[in-house]
């Protein structure tokens, strides 16, 4: 068994001594997690959720665990976060990028843990009382406008200020004059079911050409949405600049990123007005904190993707709450089955589109055995680019 080689006193969290991953099965996808024991007795729990790999990702993080990971202090998390992207040459992508996300988050939890106080605490603490975040998987069920308006409203009662949708049902690349009378019409009916106070994010799904973009930034102005997410695929990326030209709101982006390197091109483009790196994709907390400060610096805010489980809402709470540039945090958890929060007890909830600041040591959530156990991995996939994706059925 290869283990990590230092004369260098443990910390108060004692050596990695195992690890271990679980996945559970929703209708929403997959969840699948981290959790790393110590030697002195703790464990800490961080999300690896992939979409559509969730075998490969849980696969590559036991085996990065032997190459990388015991033996090792938990504290000593930019060494470790180094061995595993530099020295297992994964040279960023997506299942490494996860691995590098999830590890770090655990290694934040067990230090949390060993001293006593919340992971935020370690990570610039709070310049705010509470964080706002905004619903998406509301809008599952008919691509149609009053179906849509109808659902707006029933989330908004839930005391949301803020949602995101997807208009556009199967569209790729240009839309039919019928397919972009439908999603306008979508947005309208959203924007007036809302009111005015609701702030609206219509999501791309990187999937438009630059001329079918560009006429979208003109006929969404009416709707005073609060940004349009990824309207060109990251193929294209130096064509973003010329679209945010165009748009009366800000252009966003960010979350298929995982790490500086690849967010390199995007700062250097000044693709997008607001960065979405997702917690359980672009590195964990020792990562994401270098992501915000170099947004800082390009006068960019941030906005962290997250469709994961209430794991990672609960971790990128912890993340957002120190920062500066923080706008606001998305989340699925209003979408998910009771069970899934059995499953990750202790995740924060949200109270009037709102989550309080933590107060248990680490992330302050633990996994249930027992509910991963009733609820095994089901390893679905819905294509998005399918006609009726958006009502996620369960197949």
């Amino acid at each position: 068994m290869l283990t990590v080689n230092t004369t260098r006193p443990a910390g108060p969290a004692g050596r990695i001594s195992r690890v271990e991953t679980l996945t559970l099965g929703t209708a929403w996808r997959d969840f699948s997690y981290v959790r790393i024991h110590t030697d002195a007795g703790l464990s800490g729990v961080g999300e690896i959720t992939h979409p559509y790999r969730a075998r490969e990702t849980c696969l590559l993080t036991e085996a990065m665990a032997q190459r990388h990971l015991l033996g090792a202090d938990p504290f000593d998390v930019e060494e470790i976060w180094l061995r595993l992207y530099q020295g297992d040459f994964l040279r960023g992508g997506d299942v490494g990028g996860i691995v590098v996300s999830g590890v770090d988050q655990a290694l934040h939890d067990l230090m949390g843990k060993a001293l006593g106080v919340p992971v935020y605490r370690l990570t610039g603490g709070a310049c705010r009382d509470r964080v706002r975040v905004y619903a998406n998987g509301w809008y599952t069920g008919d691509r149609e406008p009053g179906a849509f308006a109808q659902r707006a409203k029933e989330t908004v009662a839930k005391g949301y200020t803020a949602l995101k949708f997807d208009p556009f049902g199967a569209g790729l690349g240009e839309l039919s004059r019928a397919e972009l009378r439908l999603s306008l019409d979508i947005v309208a009916a959203v924007r007036e079911a809302a009111g005015p106070d609701v702030d609206l994010f219509v999501e791309g799904h990187a999937r438009f050409a630059f001329h079918t973009a560009a006429r979208l930034v003109r006929e969404l102005e009416p709707y005073d949405i609060g940004w349009f997410e990824e309207p060109l695929p990251w193929t294209h990326i130096e064509r973003y600049a010329e679209l945010r030209q165009r748009a009366a709101f800000p252009i966003s982006g960010g979350e298929h990123f995982h790490n500086r390197y690849e967010y390199a091109r995007l700062f250097a483009t000044d693709a997008v007005d607001i960065i979405q790196p997702d917690l359980s994709m672009a590195g964990g907390f020792t990562e994401v904190r270098k992501l915000a400060a170099l947004a800082d610096l390009h006068s960019m805010t941030v906005a962290p993707h997250n469709s994961n489980s209430p794991l990672c809402t609960t971790a990128s709470v912890h993340a957002v709450l120190g920062m500066p540039n923080f706008t606001i945090l998305e989340t699925f958890d209003g979408l998910l089955e009771p069970y899934v929060f059995e499953a990750v007890r202790g995740a924060l909830p949200i109270e009037s589109g709102y989550i309080g600041i933590p107060d248990k040591p680490g992330l302050g959530i633990e996994l249930a055995d027992e509910v991963f156990e009733e609820h095994p991995p089901s390893h679905r996939f819905w294509n998005m680019f399918a006609e009726g994706w958006e009502k996620r059925n369960r197949t």
